[in-house]
């Protein structure tokens, strides 16, 4: 049981470095993300990465208008880049989204 603990805490550390003043709602969804079935193969730097990317993008941003609207998945996040930078430089992110490189 102390590996799946220690990610945690992992995560946790994680979360709190990229992103220090993010509202705790947006921390916890993050922080699940994070620790899911599917990035547990990750380290948890990069696992907190795609997580806040994916829930800026979902939760903050036009991604899902433009999805509606017909653009494809690649257009539609090159197109809330800026949104997604806004929202990460509101919550002081050590790190902000160029194009392309969230696909770790």
């Amino acid at each position: 049981m102390s590996a799946p603990t220690g990610r945690r805490r992992a995560i946790a550390k994680a979360l709190t470095a990229l992103l220090p003043l993010a509202p705790y709602a947006d921390m916890e969804r993050i922080r699940a993300d994070a620790g899911s079935v599917h990035m547990k193969t990750l380290p948890p730097t990069i696992a907190v990465w795609l997580a806040t990317i994916a829930h800026v993008r979902h939760a903050h941003t036009d991604y899902e208008r433009l999805l509606a609207e017909g653009y494809d998945r690649d257009s539609a996040r090159f197109f809330v880049i800026e949104q997604t930078n806004e929202v990460l430089t509101r919550w002081r992110a050590t790190r902000l989204l160029e194009e392309g490189d969230e696909e770790e």
